[in-house]
């Protein structure tokens, strides 16, 4: 056996093409090319035991002790080598090594933290300063496994239901939600903003004839929190569906969706929920309460007030709580919030109008979806921008829609992020977030 060098990689591909480390255990052939990280190693004898790690796996790698002496922990390389059985193993087989080649040394003088198979001994910020070596650790990648798959379901589902995936603009005019928490940008000299939504352009794609469409896009929230449960930038979730009767089309096709997402997260992200000791329940009927109700429950129960309008993070914490005693379920429907705690689009309810047909998902005690029905009626919607002290001719390129016979439509939004986190149990949103943005963070 011999080390070799990047500029010999050639000779070595020559013989085959690279493997996975998570196919080696039903390779056929006996002779094997593995690219990845050195993981771990440790010197027995003459031997050198190493520990290749690739983005599917750990393989254990035997080669020469001599091999191995200068060979930093986190250096790439290449093998060369044979396929051995070895029940000892971890999958019960080993690499015995023919030729290795450095394809990039570890230049640095200590690392940050020690890369581990589960969990990294470092505290959150370290670890998002690190980002990238945070990510090389099997545990902190799963979870971008499994918002993948949430995307992927996402996608699917709905297709199969004819809806059209569009992608709105992120530059807008004027917000959705209210201007207190929206970036400004400068945009040729004028004054603009980073979406907080794609609502409004949902809601006009509707209009234009599509009558259902979806969108995975980045939102943008000014909010001036530093908790473990805001993002200041986001990846949200967004369906709008025409044509239906009311908000509770909605909250079902939200339902049957999740039905759809734990089904598919079961079969393909076995692995990943292993390492984090998740096991998916099923999603079942959703229990769907007023917030009136949840407040009473919440006061009787609990003896906790909540907010007017609205329910506190301890309130939905304790909410989740009381429904997991009663219904055996993760998941509750808040419906029917005040018109006053609600965005200016959104349909009163035809028997009291203070309030609206809205609602929050609740799971595990977070909110991690916001929908409703919308306004259909141009009168309507252009009176209820004037009572929110809005002026319609500001939103003219919005308005127009709806003179031209806008159907009964509604939607709703899920952060994607929050939902990832709830599913695998974290502890902060931002390790469900890539490269996270919010309140301190810029980079990486």
């Amino acid at each position: 056996m011999k080390r070799i060098y990047v500029e010999e990689v050639k000779k070595m591909e020559g013989a085959q093409k690279k493997q996975e480390a998570k196919e080696i255990k039903e390779f056929e052939h006996e002779e094997v090319l593995l690219k990845g990280w050195v993981h771990k190693k440790q010197n027995i004898g003459k031997i050198c035991f190493l520990h290749l790690r690739d983005k599917t796996g750990i393989i254990q790698v035997v080669t020469e002790k001599e091999l191995c002496k200068d060979l930093r922990l986190e250096t790439a390389i290449s093998v060369l080598g044979m396929r051995v059985n070895n029940e000892k193993a971890e999958g019960r087989v080993e690499i015995h090594a023919k030729e290795t080649e450095v394809i990039a040394e570890a230049i640095y003088d200590k690392l940050p933290f020690a890369i581990n198979k589960k969990a990294i001994d470092a505290n959150l910020e370290t670890q998002l300063n690190h980002r990238t070596m945070t990510l090389r650790a099997p545990k902190q990648r799963a979870i971008f496994k499994v918002q993948g798959e949430i995307l992927e379901s996402f996608r699917r589902f709905l297709r199969e239901k004819y809806f059209t995936e569009i992608n709105t603009p992120k530059i807008i005019s004027s917000g959705t939600e209210g201007g207190s928490e929206m970036f400004v940008v400068n945009y040729y000299g004028k004054r603009v903003f980073l979406s907080q939504s794609p609502q409004f352009y949902k809601q006009m794609m509707v209009g234009a004839g599509f009558e259902r469409v979806f969108e995975v896009g980045h939102a943008y929230r000014a909010e001036l929190h530093n908790s473990w449960r805001h993002l200041s930038e986001y990846i949200s979730l967004d369906i709008e569906m025409g044509f239906i009767d009311s908000e509770e089309d909605i909250m079902n096709l939200e339902e049957e969706w999740l039905t759809h997402l734990f089904s598919h997260i079961k079969k393909t992200c076995e692995d990943e929920l292993k390492l984090f000791n998740v096991e998916i329940g099923e999603v079942g009927r959703i229990p769907r309460i007023t917030l009136a109700e949840a407040q009473e429950i919440l006061k009787n129960i609990y003896q906790k007030k909540s907010p007017e309008g609205d329910l506190d993070s301890e309130g939905e914490s304790l909410l989740a709580e009381y429904i997991k005693q009663k219904y055996s379920s993760d998941f509750v429907f808040i419906k029917k919030y005040p018109a006053k705690k609600r965005p200016v689009y959104t349909m009163p309810d035809k028997n009291d109008k203070t309030l609206t047909n809205s609602f929050d998902l609740l799971y595990k005690g977070l909110e991690v979806t916001t929908g409703g029905q919308r306004i259909h009626e141009y009168e309507m919607l252009k009176n209820n921008m004037k009572d929110f002290g809005l002026e319609p001719s500001d939103f003219d390129f919005y308005l127009s829609t709806f003179k031209y016979g806008m159907v009964p439509h509604g939607g709703f939004a899920v952060g994607l992020e929050r939902l990832t986190m709830q599913i695998l149990n974290l502890k902060n949103v931002r390790e469900a977030s890539l490269l996270p943005r919010d309140l301190k963070r810029i980079t990486p």
